[in-house]
């Protein structure tokens, strides 16, 4: 089946998380992918957790899932010469995609006028931190500071003003901005491919945060009033919070109508609650709140969250289970729409990846082959891009390519 972007082919700079997601997106959806390391190699590289398998503990599965079907190869962009190839190679593609500063794109001649001066129908996509304008475009930003910290995501989802700033999971933000840059790269391509004409587009860690906010930030943009950070004891309803049950696995509800507290009290065999005049009204239960979670925790005390999802099913509820994240990779729904296909290598033979978050009906958009070894399609690259032999070694030998 013909592929989204199978006549696609991205030059990509960059580093860590952010960026080569939303690269491995479009690579799953087809597109050729040439990573350019530095000689090193991406820094990410070797980073992640070893899985506790036999047999797999030296391969670096949190590196394959953002740079899976990617091809590498290694240049010193210090060396002139370098840069050299890399516009040669972004003179016969598509996208160029990096997330280099501002500065640091001038520096090595891969800002968006000298590309686009050499290639005038090219996509040049960058991601940053802050944005490439401003007083803070020339700040590093990794999404644990610029995503969740400096956006108000880490703030907002505190119990309270006394509250512990909670623990984001590993590249939770780059993953989600990496999203924003494939939309934005598809849009420009859409462009360039009716005009003829090449496009620079941006995203940052931190405006992706912002609009992932945008619920609460379309009034605080507003008004600059501050959130309410609420503890459990102090939302507003007692049929949309989260709670623990008797194995000290937790549930979380969210029923908004009127109608969620009459389910809710029937499924938990509390019908005295509905003619008690504490509850009689919505106003009431906000403000008996620290009286019900407490006495909401000690009927679901009584059984194991599984138990409860059954109860919760029979009589209407809308609930989730908070499963950790092995339930997942375990959840037979999770394998019912395949968020976790398997990938084949000879090396390392069957594993598990994760899914995109996107399926085509008549596509087969998905991980092809894992990441590639580091500078493994150095030769392979530059001779389909013209180089001979002889310019290969002579490349090798003066420490400008691995």
């Amino acid at each position: 089946m013909a592929l989204p972007l199978d006549d696609i082919t991205i030059i990509e700079i960059d580093n860590w998380m952010a960026a080569p997601s939303a690269v491995a997106i479009l690579a799953d959806m087809g597109a050729t992918v040439i990573k350019i390391e530095p000689l090193g190699g991406d820094p990410m590289r070797s980073n992640g957790r070893p899985p506790k398998v036999d047999g797999l503990r030296d391969y670096d599965f949190q590196f394959d899932v953002d740079n899976r079907g990617k091809r590498s190869i290694c240049l010193d962009l210090t060396n002139p010469v370098a840069i050299d190839i890399i516009h040669r190679l972004c003179a016969k593609s598509q996208v160029f995609v990096c997330n280099l500063l501002g500065a640091r794109q001038e520096k090595f001649r891969l800002d968006p006028q000298t590309l686009l001066a050499i290639n005038p129908a090219l996509v040049h996509a960058t991601l940053t931190g802050y944005g490439t304008t401003g007083p803070d475009a020339w700040r590093p930003g990794y999404d644990v500071t610029a995503f969740f910290g400096r956006s108000g995501l880490y703030d907002a989802m505190r119990e309270g003003p006394e509250g512990t700033v909670p623990m984001a999971r590993p590249a939770q933000g780059d993953h989600t901005t990496g999203l924003a840059l494939v939309g934005a790269i598809l849009g420009a391509l859409r462009l360039a491919e009716r005009t003829g004409t090449g496009q620079v587009v941006e995203t940052s860690l931190y405006e992706t945060a912002v609009w992932t906010q945008a619920s609460d930030y379309s009034t605080t943009a507003v008004d600059l009033a501050p959130v309410r950070q609420r503890a459990r004891e102090n939302m507003l309803l007692p049929t949309a919070n989260r709670y623990p049950c008797g194995d000290n696995k937790w549930v979380v509800f969210n029923m908004p109508e009127a109608s969620g507290w009459s389910k809710l009290c029937t499924a938990l065999g509390k019908t005295e609650w509905l003619a008690d005049e504490r509850f009689k009204d919505a106003r009431s239960r906000f403000q008996m709140m620290p009286v019900l979670v407490p006495e909401i925790d000690q009927v679901l005390a009584t059984r194991s969250r599984d138990e409860w999802g059954q109860v919760f099913d029979a009589a209407g509820i809308i609930w989730g289970p908070v499963l950790a994240l092995h339930e997942v990779a375990a959840d037979p729904q999770a394998h019912a729409i395949n968020l976790f296909p398997t990938l084949n290598d000879e090396d390392i033979g069957d594993y598990k990846t994760v899914s995109i978050p996107m399926r085509f009906k008549t596509a087969d958009v998905g991980p092809k082959r894992r990441s590639p070894k580091i500078g493994e399609h150095t030769n392979a690259v530059l001779a389909e891009f013209g180089y001979d032999a002889a310019e290969i070694a002579a490349l090798l030998a003066g420490g400008v390519i691995r």
